[in-house]
């Protein structure tokens, strides 16, 4: 019996990695299983040694840690982009997005704005400082915890406005996903995967590295808000 070759990555492709771990059982024979936290927490556990085979991540983060030495030289590849996203409670009225003077209005009516731990959360801060609101909006930021959805924020009553990943909030009961941000203000961030040096099957995460990046895990991960990195 093949032995399971394991995983760690952030919660933005917790849902396509699930899908794509079943698939592999069943179509190839291969047991796959990751474990998804906060992007900082599953760089800080590599960091300290967490053994694992297969490692998805923000492209920023994944090649800190390559330079570090805790990738498999050769191994590193990108894999998806993903697009934040804009959401609002479920039942409340949807502000216009299609110009960054939408976004800009949905910004200063909204009370609470969440957002989330990792690259998206620090690249709508850094767009917020870009639009010059930092201080307009500051004390209605509310950051989500690491390794929960900031559309739960929606939900619970805590923010009125939440930006994520969309496949993060897609899937989440009681908010409605507005969109990407438009124009110049869309955030976008590259998950790539590498094979970890604590890799005790080295062989076979390169073979399950492959399937992350065939045809058929696009499809997925294109059902679930992402793209390839050469599409359009």
């Amino acid at each position: 019996m093949n032995r399971e070759i394991t995983g760690l990555s952030s919660m933005a492709t917790r849902p396509i990695l699930a899908e794509l771990s079943d698939h592999l059982r069943h179509a190839h024979g291969i047991p796959v299983r990751f474990d998804a936290a906060g992007g900082v927490e599953v760089a800080r556990r590599v960091r300290e040694g967490a053994g694992a085979d297969l490692l998805v991540l923000a492209d920023g983060a994944l090649a800190a840690l390559e330079k570090e030495g805790h990738l498999v030289p050769g191994t590193v590849r990108p894999l998806w982009i993903s697009q934040v996203v804009a959401a609002v409670p479920e039942g409340t009225p949807v502000p216009a997005l299609a110009s960054a003077s939408d976004l800009r209005a949905a910004l200063l009516s909204a009370r609470n704005i969440a957002y989330s731990t990792g690259p998206s959360g620090t690249a709508l801060v850094d767009l917020i400082h870009r639009l010059d609101l930092t201080d307009t909006l500051g004390d209605r930021l509310v950051q989500a915890p690491p390794g929960v959805p900031a559309g739960t924020l929606l939900s619970s009553g805590r923010a009125d406005l939440a930006f994520q990943q969309h496949s993060e909030l897609m899937d989440l009961p009681g908010i409605v996903v507005i969109g990407p941000l438009p124009g110049d203000t869309a955030i976008t961030s590259l998950f790539s995967a590498g094979v970890l040096v604590s890799s005790t099957q080295p062989a076979r995460a390169r073979e399950v590295l492959d399937l992350l990046a065939s045809d058929t895990a696009t499809r997925t991960a294109r059902a679930r808000g992402m793209r390839a990195p050469g599409d359009a």
